[in-house]
């Protein structure tokens, strides 16, 4: 394919989503209109199943087969980046050499390190009855770990940042959130459906049905997935270098 083709492929595929586009604006209710017809329903079916967080219901309930497609691209972003950035044949790993870390620097990032962890967890924990949820609790959670990096050295941060453990449970919480969808077609209903659980009491950390593993599947998934895409490009950037020594 020349690249003139390429350029009428992406300038007819870009009309046409425009198109779609203006369509949909087109069809949108008021601008501070008393109309949400979609809202007030979100609303409705999230307090029907004791979610008190309703983008957690819509999320993990409502529409948690989008939420697997938006797993799956992370998950696969994942796989792409550990492939590319594989050891090849004409590099090897140079171990790096401690930086010098600023005092200030070091006590802050030692200070704030345990403390964003607690945070991450605690919004992946509350994500069906807070702001927040497993997407963004598992990126705190990562990006908490890696202060280390920032207050200490590499090798701190290698020692609990073992990158296989982490690919495992990234496989594993995916695997997890489409267990728990087949668990609802072997109970007899739909898959993902949340129908296999008690919904509990509302506004309490066991409410919601499957809602809350759902979530945490996805803060386990995402905080892993992070974890192994910041190791993999931190390995070439740090550790990783070619035979010619660049």
């Amino acid at each position: 394919m020349n690249p003139r083709i390429r350029l009428w492929l992406v300038a007819v595929g870009g009309a046409g989503l425009a198109a779609l586009l203006v369509a949909a604006c087109l069809r949108l209710p008021d601008f501070g209109g008393d109309s949400h017809p979609y809202g007030d329903r979100a609303v409705h079916e999230s307090l029907a199943r004791r979610t008190a967080n309703t983008i957690a219901s819509v999320n993990f309930d409502q529409r948690a087969f989008d939420t697997l497609g938006e797993m799956s691209i992370l998950f696969a972003a994942v796989v792409g980046v550990v492939v590319l950035l594989r050891q090849t044949r004409d590099e090897h790993r140079a171990r790096p050499e401690p930086a010098e870390v600023a005092a200030p620097v070091r006590r802050y990032a030692l200070l704030v390190l345990p403390v964003a962890l607690v945070i991450g967890l605690y919004v992946v924990a509350h994500g069906q009855l807070s702001p927040g949820g497993g997407f963004q609790g598992g990126v705190v959670a990562a990006t908490a770990l890696h202060l280390l990096y920032l207050g200490a050295d590499y090798h701190a941060l290698e020692r609990i940042r073992p990158v296989g453990l982490y690919e495992v449970g990234d496989a594993l919480s995916a695997s997890a959130y489409l267990v728990t969808g087949l668990a609802g077609l072997i109970g007899g209903t739909a898959f993902l459906a949340n129908t296999l659980l008690p919904y509990g009491t509302f506004n309490t950390l066991s409410s919601g049905g499957t809602v809350p593993l759902l979530n945490a599947a996805i803060g386990m998934e995402v905080a892993c997935a992070v974890v192994v895409l910041l190791a993999r490009f931190l390995d070439q950037a740090v550790e990783i270098e070619e035979e010619s020594g660049k």
